[in-house]
């Protein structure tokens, strides 16, 4: 009798991981490579 109750606490409990792993892991690319030399970044404590 407590099958359907359980099987459907399974199914949500899926579908809760996989929405949060979708919206942490889905589009996320690679940094591009930096090309050429970064600019030299100017120092606050210098005068």
């Amino acid at each position: 009798m407590w099958w359907p109750f359980v099987l459907e606490m399974g199914v949500a409990f899926f579908l809760l991981v996989f929405i949060v792993w979708w919206t942490m892991f889905h589009g996320r690319k690679p940094n591009p490579p930096a090309q050429g030399k970064p600019a030299p970044r100017k120092d606050d404590t210098e005068q």
